[in-house]
């Protein structure tokens, strides 16, 4: 790997003991990254607003949905201006359009912050179980801890954990 225009050559044994530096630097800490973590989580994942927009536009698409049935209806059953019948349909078909678009942005905003918050839920509970001090490198604290790791040097290694924070090693 090159970083800087220097050659250096990261081996596992380095990768490891520079995770057991800054998960040590996190775990001494660790009262304190628990509780921001569920203090974060309440304040950024509290979906209650969206999932009242959510429920507000589910309606709306089943009312604009009758609507349209409504007047396909009365156009099969009553002679209407076809023209003004075309108008209508548009109109009331955009709007199911529009309607369904914000209701599927919606729907995708809570099942991503939902997701985020499953990951910082399942960040803290295997956080919360570790020791006060790692003393060896285990993939089950590597995989429940790094979120991904950066090599700025040789002397540079940050870990960034599934928290958020970053740790140099």
């Amino acid at each position: 790997m090159s970083v800087g225009g220097r050659r250096i050559h990261l081996t596992d044994d380095i990768i490891q003991q520079a995770f057991l530096s800054a998960a040590n630097k996190l775990l001494a800490t660790k009262d304190t990254v628990i509780a921001d973590g569920r203090e974060m989580m309440a304040l950024l994942f509290d979906t209650t607003a969206l999932e009242r927009e959510q429920e507000e536009l589910q309606q709306e698409t089943q009312v604009v949905s009758d609507m349209v049935r409504q007047c396909i209806y009365e156009n099969a059953h009553v002679a209407l201006d076809q023209t003004e019948y075309q108008k209508r349909y548009d109109g009331l078909t955009e709007r199911f359009e529009k309607a369904k678009a914000q209701l599927d942005a919606v729907t995708a905003e809570i099942h991503q912050m939902q997701t985020q918050r499953a990951s910082i839920e399942d960040f803290l509970k295997a956080f919360a179980a570790m020791p006060d001090k790692l003393t060896e490198f285990t993939l089950e604290s590597w995989h429940g801890l790094v979120d991904y790791g950066t090599v700025y040097a040789a002397d540079d290694i940050r870990f960034t954990f599934k928290n958020g924070q970053e740790v140099k090693a």
